[in-house]
């Protein structure tokens, strides 16, 4: 009987994953549950850097248009992993793989790497024992120095 119902519900959620992705809805590499990643965006995310993504020019800067670039300069993949209010939220490392990986996709699809390699839980927990503190602000303002000019470029805080 639970071997049946571990079936049925494998089969639900292949279903649910074929229809998404025909209903033309991009598939997300590394985000098994959107849904919880939107979840944990709102709790943990969206108070500072703002339900769209957009930050503020100060202390919470803006995801929008500009968080996958980073994974295109040498140093940005590890730094999307080790800023303040990633390494330190209250989320295990499989969940907030789920929501870096869903954040990539979800405020920045226009640059997200054709071959990007989603970060794994494994690889968030390596980065997270690592945080960033007061160096964050002068680490990003070099990575975005490093960014390739284009012109869709949004303002750089």
């Amino acid at each position: 009987m639970k071997r049946a119902a571990l079936g049925l519900a494998a089969l639900v959620a292949a279903t649910a994953v074929g229809a998404a992705v025909r209903a033309g809805e991009p598939a997300m590499r590394g985000v098994t549950s959107p849904q919880q990643a939107r979840i944990d965006y709102m709790l943990k995310c969206q108070g500072c850097h703002r339900p769209d993504g957009s930050g503020d020019d100060r202390s919470n800067p803006p995801m929008k248009h500009v968080v996958a670039r980073f994974l295109g300069v040498p140093g940005g993949r590890e730094f999307l992993g080790r800023v303040p209010g990633v390494s330190t939220v209250d989320l295990d490392n499989v969940r907030l793989a789920n929501l870096v990986n869903w954040t990539l996709y979800t405020f920045d699809p226009a640059h997200m790497p054709a071959d990007f390699r989603p970060y794994t839980p494994e690889e968030i927990g390596q980065l997270r024992r690592h945080p960033l503190r007061l160096e964050r602000a002068d680490m990003r303002a070099r990575l975005v120095a490093g960014f390739t000019q284009d012109r869709t470029e949004p303002h750089m805080p």
